[in-house]
């Protein structure tokens, strides 16, 4: 999966609107960190971020993956760019930017979200959980949801079993194969996780039989997990073997 909506050469920082030579407007120029007020789309990217608040940023305290961050973040930016671009957490990767492929899909304290919408500054004091943060042991600093899949030891010592450390629905994804080009596996984890916590606690689904006693959990059936992921979509079609995965795990 690429990123049609945000690639180098469509991304709104590259438009020759944001150009200063093309810029008829007195103002900011686009890179001084204080941007264009006035532009949607993405805040942070080539545009550098000052070190203390101003009427443009705002500094937050995020808790990642356990550890509390504390940035400084364009009021513009989506949470989702805050991970990649500014704490270098690329696991959630950027889709359709419209929070309708679910890639970008993170725990947001404890619940499934599309970090493409959020804006990150209404985040500060929150829990955030990306696929990073899943693993024992992970220090959530580096490496792609797909690379920790393939079971590479970081310390290349080979002693290590290869899926030590991962989440149970990482080494079921891994066992599955429930995954072609692993672009869509961070958000399809971290939205199966979200998802086996919210049958746990009694959130219904649309096929969920509506004699189920409310509040108490649902089952997870083929059904239910399908319905439950329709929001991360896979253009590789791994579909049956995710939902085999996820049905592994709640056995």
């Amino acid at each position: 999966m690429g990123s049609p909506r945000n690639g180098p050469n469509n991304s709104p920082g590259s438009s020759p609107v944001d150009a200063p030579a093309n810029n008829p407007l007195p103002g900011p120029a686009p890179d001084d960190g204080a941007g264009h007020p006035g532009n949607a789309g993405v805040a942070t990217r080539g545009a550098r971020i000052p070190s203390s608040p101003d009427r443009h940023h705002s500094e937050v305290t995020l808790r990642v993956n356990g550890a509390p961050r504390t940035l400084v973040v364009d009021h513009r930016s989506v949470l989702l760019d805050v991970l990649r671009e500014q704490l270098r957490l690329t696991g959630a990767k950027k889709g359709c930017d419209h929070g309708q492929c679910g890639a970008c899909t993170v725990l947001v304290d404890g619940r499934r979200v599309n970090s493409c919408l959020l804006p990150a500054v209404a985040q500060d004091g929150r829990d955030i959980t990306t696929v990073e943060g899943l693993a024992d042991g992970d220090d959530g600093d580096s490496g792609d949801a797909e690379d920790r899949a393939d079971g590479a030891d970081s310390e290349g010592g080979g002693e290590r079993p290869a899926h030590a450390g991962l989440h149970p629905l990482q080494r079921a994804f891994i066992d599955r194969d429930a995954f072609q080009c692993g672009y869509c596996t961070p958000g399809q984890l971290c939205s199966a996780v979200g998802a086996i916590a919210e049958a746990e606690s009694g959130h219904p689904s649309h096929v969920t039989d509506p004699s189920t006693p409310s509040g108490q959990p649902v089952a997870l059936d083929a059904d239910e997990i399908r319905e439950r992921l329709s929001g991360n979509l896979c253009r590789c079609g791994a579909y049956p073997n995710i939902v085999r995965a996820v049905e592994d795990v709640i056995r």
